[in-house]
């Protein structure tokens, strides 16, 4: 009786710590979870056609309003995007994408 338990111990504990090899395949990370949250952001960005409002994105994002104000900050000091201020809103753009009255007569001459 003895045996017993301690053999069905053996198997519970040896199938606890073999992992299947489709688990192992499973778990391991793709590429996805490794975006830093400034890719995350750009990529957000290019897939709403090179511009959102700020508001969008937190909506978008799992993450408060600070964090995103602050991550867009460094984002444009970097020059990877632009904010334009519209009303109490910004509009966030990937270089490129700013809307065409926001530039100066010179910067329109150039495209």
């Amino acid at each position: 009786m003895v045996a017993l338990a301690v053999l069905g111990g053996i198997l519970v504990a040896r199938n606890r710590y073999e992992e299947p090899a489709s688990a192992a395949a499973d778990s391991e990370p793709s590429r996805e979870e490794f975006v830093t949250d400034r890719e995350r952001v750009q990529q957000l960005l290019r897939e709403n056609g090179g511009r959102m409002k700020q508001s969008q994105i937190v909506d978008s994002v799992d993450w408060s309003k600070a964090k995103v104000s602050r991550l867009l900050a460094d984002l444009e000091d970097d020059g990877r995007i632009t904010k334009l201020r519209l009303g109490r809103e910004n509009l966030v753009c990937l270089p490129g994408h700013e809307p065409t009255a926001s530039k100066s007569p010179e910067q329109v001459n150039d495209d």
